[in-house]
C-alpha cells in the first residue's frame, strides 16, 4: 500500500508513467468508465476548498467508484477533539483511498502512518499540494511538450504558496530547468526550499521584485493569489494583496508562446481581460487536475485497465 504526501515520493519515471496514462484517459475516456466499479473514496476537507475537493470526487465517479465525504470540517469529530490518527483509522474501516485537505503541515502524513488505506495530500497548510503539481505538469506537458528546458517564472505569494513549493520541487528534477522568483521581500521563497531544492540541484535561478523586467524571458508565468488565510495580521495583507496585477498591458511583454497558469482561485492578480487570451491556461489546469488525479488513484489502488 503507497500514499502520496509529497510530490517527491513520486521518481521522474513514475510521473511520466502517470503523465502518459493521463493522455490516454483523455483520449479514451470510456475504457476507464468502470475501473473502480466497487471502489470508494473519503474526501476529508478540513480546510475550504472547491476545485481539488469536487475534482478529487470528478475523478472517482468518472472512474466507476463512490465517494463518501464529510459535509464540512466542522461537522466531523475533529471538533469534539479526535486525532487526525483517530479519524485515519476509522475513515479506513469505510473506505478504499483517502485525499485529506488540512490547515496543519504534516497532518496527511500522520494520516498516512496511521490509516490502513492510502492517503493522499490534498494540501497541508503552506507546505505541500502534490496532486496540483501533478495537474501543473500535465498542462506544461500539454502546452509545451516537454518539462525540460524551460525558463519558469513563479509570481506573488511564494512563501506560503504550496502549490508554488511543490511544483519547484517537481521541475528541479528536470534538466535545463531556470526559476524566475517574483514577489515582495516579505513573501519570499522559504530559504529551506532555496537551499535543498534549487541550490543543492544547481539550478539557475534569479529573485526580483520587477514583475516587468523578467516578464520577456518567461516560457511559463505561475501567478498566485496573496493568501489572506496565511496572514496573522489583516494589515500586511492589504498592503501586499495587489501587489502584482497580471493586465492585458503586461501580456505584450512576455512571449507569444508563454504560458499562464495560477493554481486559483484567484482574487484580482490576474485580470479577467486575460481569460480570452491563447495564453491563459488556468481553467485548462482544473481539466487537467481531474484528469491526474484518475491517474493518480488508479495508481495508488493498483487497479489495471
Amino acid at each position: 500500500m503507497r500514499s502520496l504526501i509529497d510530490i517527491a515520493e513520486l521518481s521522474i519515471e513514475e510521473i511520466d508513467e502517470l503523465l502518459q496514462r493521463a493522455e490516454d484517459i483523455i483520449a479514451n475516456p470510456k475504457k476507464y468508465a468502470h475501473a473502480c466499479d466497487g471502489k470508494k473514496l473519503a474526501t476529508l476537507f478540513f480546510e475550504p476548498s472547491t476545485r481539488t475537493r469536487l475534482s478529487f470526487e470528478a475523478a472517482m465517479y468518472e472512474l466507476g467508484g463512490n465517494v463518501i465525504s464529510m459535509a464540512s470540517a466542522g461537522s466531523s469529530s475533529a471538533t469534539k477533539g479526535e486525532s487526525v490518527a483517530d479519524t485515519a483509522k476509522t475513515v479506513s474501516c469505510y473506505a478504499d483511498v483517502i485525499a485529506m485537505r488540512h490547515p496543519k503541515e504534516g497532518a496527511p502524513y500522520v494520516a498516512s502512518i496511521n490509516a490502513s488505506i492510502p492517503v493522499i495530500n490534498a494540501g497541508d497548510g503552506g507546505h505541500n499540494h502534490p496532486t496540483q503539481t501533478l495537474a501543473d505538469l500535465l498542462t506544461i506537458y500539454r502546452e509545451k511538450g516537454r518539462l525540460n528546458n524551460l525558463t519558469v517564472g513563479f509570481c506573488g505569494d511564494l512563501k506560503f504558496g504550496r502549490t508554488v513549493h511543490s511544483l519547484i520541487t517537481a521541475l528541479s528534477r528536470y534538466t535545463g530547468i531556470k526559476f524566475v522568483l517574483i514577489s515582495p521581500d516579505e513573501l519570499k521563497l522559504p530559504s529551506y526550499i532555496k537551499k535543498d531544492i534549487i541550490q543543492k540541484n544547481n539550478l539557475e535561478y534569479v529573485q526580483t521584485t520587477d514583475f516587468e523586467a523578467v516578464l520577456p524571458e518567461l516560457d511559463i508565468l505561475y501567478m498566485t493569489r496573496v493568501q489572506r488565510e496565511r496572514f496573522f495580521n489583516e494589515e500586511d495583507y492589504v498592503r501586499l494583496k495587489d501587489s502584482y496585477i497580471l493586465t492585458p498591458d503586461k501580456m505584450k511583454l512576455a512571449k507569444a508562446d508563454c504560458s499562464v497558469l495560477h493554481p486559483l482561485p484567484r482574487v484580482n492578480e490576474i485580470s479577467v481581460a486575460i481569460d480570452n487570451d491563447p495564453r491563459a491556461c488556468y481553467f485548462k489546469q482544473v481539466f487537467n487536475g481531474k484528469i491526474m488525479r484518475m491517474s493518480l488513484i488508479l495508481k495508488l489502488l493498483e487497479v489495471e485497465v
